[in-house]
């Protein structure tokens, strides 16, 4: 019997705990950097278990500790906060929280991107570890981290001392649950997850009454050319095979139908892969924001402000070679090459804060009856709900022990089977 088969022997004991918890935590989500009641489930989970626990780290991160003899260090990250969104699933466990957002505003609250699975299944994983300790050796780190929605969790984390209280790990891992039907498990070598900035541009005109327009230089007409040409920055700069995506999401000008205002505000979220294409495209932004705002004749230059910066998730090569083939020997469904993701995630400041490899893959959360019937009908973007959607709700199973199960799986391939003289070759 293998390592990755003795110490998964005990997931029928943690499922019924695992799936409690997850419906637990999607009833009571928490926004980013307020995650104390999540953080205190894991921080709990964690000790009862045997982990030396460390709390509050960044705020809310959780870190846990179980080292069985000599051997490698592998840390494991799973992020918990939640989205200001009203959930719409039906759900008997539906969230009816509201929350107070960091600009003051009351929101409600839901698991809109699948971090109660990730929590729950970290939870099953790291309980499944201290059970069968002896199954392997080394060293576990299990990492329970905030804000990644907001982008900033993972920095929060390193500036608050998370090198100083982490044993240096030699490989990071980390999942993510997605669309696809439940039971599917992806991995991808090199560029996985774009780069996303998101910015602030406010462009400055000369207040009238709607009836002299002569006397106004109007930013509303302003900003609706400025989002025009920003189409084109993806479309004609760059090449049909590179990458990319720029969305104007919010426009903001404006109080009334009879007044000019003096000024318009535009929200802006870029997605890219590439250092230098990402470099090309917000030079391409303040270029053509400020020929626009010239050619408007405006009074004040446009002020830009970065509000968020996620890095790119580019997989280690090696690690990711390592990850697919346990998956390859742990799964009958067998494992997919994951599609070019453009969503985003800070979890990689962290390897790239200890220097240290890593890699992320993806599981599937939907019902595979209804992903199957959505494919059929050619529907699957209409019919299947996507991360951030009020509708997206995960199926309990087998979403939860694929979660469990690839987690384990990956923390085998570099922990060392017990009473063995080396590690695993990855």
């Amino acid at each position: 019997m293998n390592s990755v088969t003795t110490v998964l022997a005990g997931l029928d004991a943690v499922r019924p705990g695992v799936e409690a918890l997850y419906r637990d935590l999607h009833a009571h989500p928490e926004l980013g950097l307020q995650e104390h009641r999540t953080a205190g489930k894991a921080a709990d989970a964690l000790r009862r278990a045997g982990y030396a626990v460390t709390e509050g780290i960044g705020g809310t991160g959780v870190l846990g500790v179980l080292t069985r003899g000599s051997g490698p260090t592998v840390m494991l990250r799973a992020d918990m906060d939640a989205l200001p969104v009203q959930e719409a699933t039906g759900l008997p466990y539906a969230s009816e929280v509201t929350a107070v957002d960091r600009d003051g505003a009351g929101t409600p609250v839901m698991h809109a991107c699948g971090h109660d699975v990730h929590v729950a299944a970290m939870v099953g994983f790291a309980q499944l570890m201290a059970r069968a300790s002896e199954a392997w050796r080394g060293t576990l780190v299990v990492l329970f981290q905030p804000s990644e929605e907001n982008g900033d969790g993972a920095r929060a984390m390193i500036d608050d001392g998370l090198l100083d209280v982490s044993p240096r790990p030699d490989v990071v891992l980390a999942q993510h649950v997605l669309s696809y039907p439940a039971g599917y498990v992806g991995t991808r070598a090199g560029s996985f997850l774009s780069a996303a900035d998101s910015l602030r541009v406010t462009l400055h005109g000369r207040g009238a009454h709607g009836s002299a327009p002569q006397a106004a230089v109007d930013p509303v007409v302003m900003a609706a050319l400025c989002v025009v040409r920003l189409q084109t920055v993806v479309s004609r700069e760059l090449a049909a095979t590179t990458p990319a995506v720029l969305t104007v999401g919010s426009i903001q000008a404006g109080s009334g139908p009879n007044v000019i205002p003096d000024r318009a505000v535009l929200q802006l979220n870029v997605r890219t892969y590439d250092p230098a294409v990402r470099e090309q495209v917000l030079a391409a932004i303040e270029r053509i924001v400020r020929a626009e705002a010239r050619a408007s004749g405006a009074p004040r230059e446009p002020e830009f402000e970065h509000l968020s910066a996620f890095p790119p998730t580019v997989n280690d090569r090696d690690a990711t070679d390592t990850v697919t083939r346990a998956f390859a020997a742990c799964f009958e469904q067998g494992v997919h090459t994951a599609d070019l993701q453009t969503a985003s995630e800070d979890m990689s400041e962290i390897p790239r804060a200890f220097g240290v490899p890593y890699t992320y893959w993806c599981i599937g959360g939907t019902d595979p009856a209804r992903y199957a019937d959505a494919v059929e009908k050619g529907t699957v973007s209409q019919d299947v709900p996507v991360n951030h959607s009020p509708h997206f709700a995960p199926v309990l199973q087998p979403t939860l022990d694929t979660g469990v199960t690839a987690l384990t799986a990956a923390a085998l391939a570099w922990l060392a089977p017990a009473g063995s003289g080396s590690a695993p070759e990855p």
